[in-house]
């Protein structure tokens, strides 16, 4: 199966231009081609995702990835999908912004192949590097007004309003095409679906310039959910491919909780998995639903592929501990990341106090009668021991590493005391 067949088999092609003559360029031997990544946040995230397994499996095929970084273009600001203009950033933000970026790509590329090494680059190497005369005299001219008009990323905002600075950004693009194809021999362009216009205008600007090896492009599907929500959002909100940000346990979350029905489409889009072996979590997801073997597997894979082995081994043993309730063998830094969103309550000093006293103070019981009652019925855990003793005084043998008490009421009502 070629690269091509291989990406379209698991639905990763959205549009692509004169797919006969690329598939002739990537059979006859080596491609190099890139994606841009505009530093708009310090992190990527899972929207990210899927286009840097599409260059990941492309480099598996043998071709050689370059992931430009848009240091220059980042601080324009790029129109498509947008409904209003961006807040331009300041350069010695975007500038650090690039640089996690960088160290993030190389997580999934493969940088030191013998025969196809990933090449990191940054945009404002050249563009920074223009002056407004040679922009408008070289570049410009080349990018009739009626053309970019027509451009779907810029018609959609022609209602709302849309800036010189953001209308140029095409342009801008396209002359990071014409770069790397002059510079590194870079042929193909990939990119998300919004991306189309503006990778189709940069074939054009080569096409423009006289260079005589025809350009391609190729974008991928936009992720989307069956239940009609946006893919990648949560109530905590975005998730994040930065451990800082979202946490190896609740990027893990986040997958084993994806539908029965978006399962099996996204084992084909974010793992490596074989078509035998999805097609046998297909099965499953059938036969035993209630089991959930494709949402772990995905889990766990996708863990794995952005956080490594042992950032998944903390996010399964921190999983089974909140399935199981024994909670006294995780590490502080294990109850950092499972208890990141529970109500919590810092105590002032490190002095014993009674439970039915800590229960009231921290809000776990409403009434210190309340809390009576809630430790006599047995719906009181200390670091998933019940507690039925009502003189029970909480000190330092509690503390988990001499920081963390976990109070739990009831079946699921979890509450993190800290000091």
């Amino acid at each position: 199966m070629s690269i091509l067949q291989e990406l379209e088999s698991r639905g990763l092609i959205n549009q692509i231009t004169d797919r006969e003559g690329l598939e002739k360029q990537l059979n006859e031997g080596k491609v190099t081609f890139y994606c841009g990544f505009d530093p708009t946040a310090d992190s990527l995230h899972i929207g990210h995702l899927l286009v840097i397994t599409t260059m990941r499996r492309m480099q598996q095929a043998g071709h050689q990835p370059i992931a430009l970084v848009g240091g220059g273009t980042g601080l324009i600001g790029d129109p498509s999908g947008k409904k209003s203009e961006r807040t331009l950033n300041e350069q010695h933000v975007v500038e650090q912004w690039s640089d996690r970026i960088k160290d993030q790509l190389s997580r999934f590329l493969d940088f030191e192949a013998k025969d196809n090494p990933a090449v990191i680059a940054n945009n404002y190497d050249w563009i920074g590097k223009l002056n407004v005369i040679s922009f408008l005299r070289d570049i410009g001219k080349n990018f009739p007004l009626n053309y970019m008009l027509a451009k779907e990323s810029v018609e959609s905002r022609l209602e709302a309003g849309i800036s010189f600075t953001e209308f140029s950004y095409m342009i801008l693009q396209s002359y990071d095409f014409l770069q790397l194809y002059q510079q590194k021999g870079c042929k193909l362009q990939i990119g998300g679906s919004d991306q189309w216009g503006n990778i189709t205008a940069g074939m054009e600007l080569i096409r423009k310039t006289g260079e005589e090896e025809k350009a391609f492009g190729l974008t991928i599907p936009l992720v989307t959910k069956s239940d009609g929500t946006k893919f990648g959002k949560t109530e905590g909100g975005t998730i994040w491919l930065d451990a800082e940000k979202t946490t190896p346990y609740e990027f893990y979350q986040f997958w084993i909780n994806t539908d029965d029905r978006d399962v099996v489409k996204f084992l084909k889009y974010f793992t490596f998995l074989s078509d035998e072996e999805i097609a046998e979590l297909e099965e499953k997801v059938k036969s035993e639903p209630e089991n959930r073997a494709a949402q772990k597997m995905l889990a766990e894979e996708v863990t794995k592929l952005v956080h490594g082995e042992e950032a998944l081994k903390q996010a399964l043993k921190i999983t089974e501990a909140l399935f199981s309730g024994q909670l006294s063998d995780l590490t502080a830094a294990e109850i950092e990341q499972g208890f990141k969103d529970v109500p919590s309550f810092t105590m002032e000093t490190k002095e014993e106090i009674g439970l039915v006293d800590l229960l009231v103070a921290s809000k776990v019981s409403p009434s210190k009668r309340q809390a009576r009652e809630d430790i006599s019925n047995g719906a009181i855990y200390i670091n998933g021991e019940r507690c039925q003793d009502l003189n029970k005084a909480i000190g330092a043998e509690d503390r988990i590493e001499d920081r963390f008490v976990i109070i739990r009421r009831g079946k699921k009502k979890y509450f993190l005391i800290n000091y």
